[in-house]
């Protein structure tokens, strides 16, 4: 029986210079026309970005289109963490179509992304990430943990602020705005990504996280709840 590959292990050779121009390929042949033709994408912000590949993208996450969609309008190599599931296809998900789950685990394991356990995460994944800053790739995490679609910011998770910190990496807000549900035929639905200003490691933990929630409930119109809980 084949053992089933172990995706929270990325090595440093699995973002070099082939997987990004096929990234690159992939991103502007097929993810950019779905994107600008089925969903109408735009994007606002552009000015906000760092030049510097050594920072963590952290955007709000309403849908499994938000990393390639990202990707496309920040137009950088990402490397998202990403749930176990998407990786292992007896895993429990919302989607019962074998075709689409198995689309997801492609992209998902084709543009770069690593698997995390979100109740346990390992030393491995730690390791990937290291290995990430090693590269010319950037770091991607949605600090809400999983999909959210009830327009809330709340509980949000910490890991992004660690690693933040322990790679001196800048962290840059994203706003996912306008995705109703998925499209099925062009100009269905209108999405728009915008991108916020690089909010400072040096900031403290707290502050850090009050901050994206402030900016990403600003440029999504969410209600922002993580003032309450604090």
């Amino acid at each position: 029986m084949k053992k089933e590959r172990d995706y929270t292990k990325r090595y440093e050779k699995e973002y070099g210079f082939w997987r990004t121009v096929f990234v690159w390929l992939f991103a502007f042949l097929i993810i950019r026309p779905v994107a600008k033709l089925m969903y109408n994408l735009k994007v606002e912000g552009k000015e906000n970005l760092p030049k510097t590949t050594r920072l963590i993208i952290a955007p709000n996450h309403v849908s499994y289109c938000d990393p390639p969609f990202v990707g496309v309008a920040l137009w950088r190599h990402i490397a998202f963490m990403a749930k176990r599931e998407l990786f292992h296809m007896d895993a429990k998900m919302p989607i019962k179509s074998m075709t689409g789950r198995k689309v997801l685990f492609f992209l998902a394991h084709t543009l770069g992304a690593f698997e995390v356990n979100r109740e346990d995460p390992e030393m491995k994944t730690f390791s990937t990430v290291d290995r990430i800053f090693n590269t010319r790739w950037s770091l991607g995490i949605f600090p809400e943990g999983g999909i959210r679609q009830d327009k809330k910011i709340r509980n949000i998770k910490r890991g992004f602020v660690y690693f933040a910190k322990k790679y001196q990496a800048d962290i840059v807000p994203v706003g996912v705005c306008g995705f109703t549900w998925y499209a099925t035929k062009l100009f269905q639905r209108h999405m728009t990504i915008k991108i916020g200003k690089p909010i400072p490691y040096t900031m403290k933990e707290d502050e850090i996280i009050k901050e994206w929630a402030r900016q990403v409930s600003e440029m999504t119109g969410f209600e922002n709840l993580v003032e309450r809980q604090t």
